[in-house]
């Protein structure tokens, strides 16, 4: 009787099951669970936030939040062609109006606030 069991949990392990089986069909049912149904936090998995997102504005302009890493080593000058070429093919920007470098505590850039006209 145990080696039957032992044997079985073997054949599972292993995945000794033909695969039109009964057997295959619910290990493959296992699995899929295991994928669709584990929570996100079992893993730590987190989502990466955009790269560049649309912000609520006010007063005519349209705020966007750009990741520090896509305008680093542009000079202060450029800053805003850069910005503007990033935008223009997803957000159809016309024009920027400035970009503003926000810093933590330490003065450290996190990001860039960039400003534009619709």
């Amino acid at each position: 009787m145990a080696s039957a069991q032992l044997s079985g949990i073997k054949r599972f392990l292993l995945w000794d099951y033909p695969r039109a089986g009964w057997q295959y069909d619910v290990m493959v049912a296992v699995i899929l669970a295991f994928i669709f149904l584990t929570p996100r936090e079992v893993f730590h998995d987190q989502p990466r936030a955009a790269n560049v997102v649309r912000l609520p504005s006010e007063h005519g302009t349209t705020v966007y939040w750009v990741e520090r890493e896509l305008l680093v080593g542009t000079p202060e000058n450029k800053r805003s062609e850069k910005a503007g070429s990033l935008l223009r093919p997803r957000y159809k920007v016309d024009a920027v109006v400035r970009v503003e470098p926000i810093l933590d505590d330490e003065r450290n850039t996190m990001g860039y606030m960039v400003y534009t006209r619709p």
